[in-house]
């Protein structure tokens, strides 16, 4: 199911959800000017490794060094490996910030064009009535917030794992968690593919995103139960953590809780 519209009008320019889609789609057009090929790397300390690993490597959020504030990370021939596991001794430490400042790096970065497509386009569509409930510097902290939870999430229950996370899904799942229980009458003009046919029809808010969190829900479990936990090329963990802060923290950020949760009948 992919959102292409919802029916709530917003009371004005919501100027921090363009912003944060602009800036999105700003550093992925400076991470597509990055080389893919091997031995590109810009540290001539890191031989073999991409300009565009390189900086997935040292920006995306590390889950065993986000547990593990001061842990500096580097590569060797397993990969990349931390201070305190085993073949961290002899391998070139990458040139990372801070493991705080990831935290939010990570939320600017993508690993491609459907990636960044589908996470700004839930932003446009839900972020701008949640920015709406609560005015511009809330919803900055609401956001931020959200991508903090999800980080977090994520590396609780992939605790061992040194593949950085990267992308503003956390995030933007918070978003959708608000948007919930903001407006769970609205109505979201979707597109839906059943096998080779694609239809578009109304669907409520509350059904649509319940069954976006079932379907991110479903693998994290399974990425729990399996060994490759972490390895997966999706953060599961990071939407449903990020989700859940929508779901808690709403009320405390949004001014006009539940005040246009009906909204208007139909589509302008």
């Amino acid at each position: 199911m992919i959102p292409v519209k919802d029916n709530i009008p917003t009371l004005r320019f919501p100027i921090v959800t363009v912003a944060l889609i602009v800036i999105n789609i700003a550093v992925f057009g400076w991470q597509l000017t990055l080389s893919s090929t091997p031995g590109s790397s810009t540290s001539p300390h890191i031989p073999g490794l991409s300009q565009s690993d390189e900086i997935t490597l040292e920006y995306g959020a590390t889950p065993y060094r986000l547990l593990h504030p001061g842990a500096e990370c580097g590569v060797s021939g397993q990969g990349v490996v931390c201070q305190g596991q085993q073949g961290y001794v002899g391998s070139t430490e990458l040139d990372s910030p801070p493991w705080w400042a990831t935290v939010f790096t990570s939320m600017f970065l993508h690993g491609g064009i459907l990636h960044i497509a589908f996470n700004m386009l839930f932003l446009w569509i839900f972020g701008n009535n949640v920015e709406d409930s609560m005015g511009r510097p809330r919803f900055i902290a609401f956001y931020l917030l959200g991508g903090v939870v999800a980080a977090y999430t994520q590396a609780l229950l992939t605790a061992s794992s040194t593949v950085p996370a990267i992308g503003a899904s956390g995030a933007i799942a918070g978003v959708l968690g608000g948007y919930l229980l903001l407006f769970p009458r609205a109505r979201v003009l979707t597109v839906v593919l059943i096998i080779l046919f694609a239809t578009i029809i109304e669907i409520p808010a509350a059904i649509l995103l319940v069954i976006w969190f079932v379907l991110q829900f479903l693998p994290a479990l399974g990425q729990v139960t399996t060994t490759a936990a972490g390895g997966e090329g999706v953060a599961y963990w990071a939407h449903v953590g990020g989700f859940a802060f929508g779901l808690v923290a709403i009320k405390l950020f949004a001014n006009r809780y539940g005040k246009k949760a009906a909204g208007p009948p139909g589509f302008a």
